[in-house]
């Protein structure tokens, strides 16, 4: 996650005020919140692209093993980002491990998924899913809410779309485009 330099300055000011808890104008407030919703949201498209990737990696694992390469690449960048390795991953590493980048794979994916298993075990459950999303910020010690009697709360609201009704989320494949292999170049022709 990359931060803009405005939004850097809003969250020194912010770590600033928790160590050292002062009012806060109005302005500072609302930075504050802006910032944490661009948080949210952006936490909201990382389980939102993970998601994608993960139904990715099941399509190229069912059409093996003419997706041999695509898979093993999706299979690398699905491990690094935390995904636990299920029994049909292991199957198809199994299928392939004549190809040296899949018989590494099947090692780590095996080590892996003992792991996984052992936690489960314990009784720490390991989940492959999303984070879940964090609380919203409420109220800023020291801003508005300090200098406001308290009031009596009201009833819920119900929640509301994060985006515009007129404005559809895209689909992965609009932000994310395919893949490309490079084109072989041409052979030369000799003359004879």
């Amino acid at each position: 996650m990359a931060f803009s330099a405005d939004e850097l300055r809003v969250l020194r000011r912010a770590l600033a005020i928790a160590l050292h808890p002062m009012p806060l104008p109005d302005e500072d407030v609302q930075d504050c919140l802006r910032l944490a919703g661009a948080v949210d949201e952006a936490v909201g498209e990382a389980g939102r692209l993970r998601t994608f990737l993960l139904a990715d990696l099941v399509r190229y694992r069912n059409a093996l093993p003419g997706s041999v390469s695509g898979y093993l690449e999706l299979l690398q960048d699905a491990l690094a980002g935390g995904y636990d390795p299920g029994p049909d991953d292991l199957a198809a590493l199994r299928a392939l491990r004549h190809r040296p980048v899949a018989a590494a794979l099947l090692e780590r994916c095996q080590v892996l998924a003992e792991r996984s298993v052992r936690a489960r075990l314990a009784g720490r459950a390991v989940s492959a899913k999303a984070p879940a999303p964090r609380s919203r910020l409420l109220a800023l010690p020291g801003g508005r809410a300090a200098a406001e009697p308290e009031r009596p709360k009201a009833p819920a609201e119900p929640a509301r779309p994060t985006r515009p009704a007129g404005r559809p989320a895209p689909k992965p494949s609009e932000v994310f485009p395919p893949r490309r292999r490079p084109v072989p170049p041409p052979q030369q022709r000799a003359a004879g």
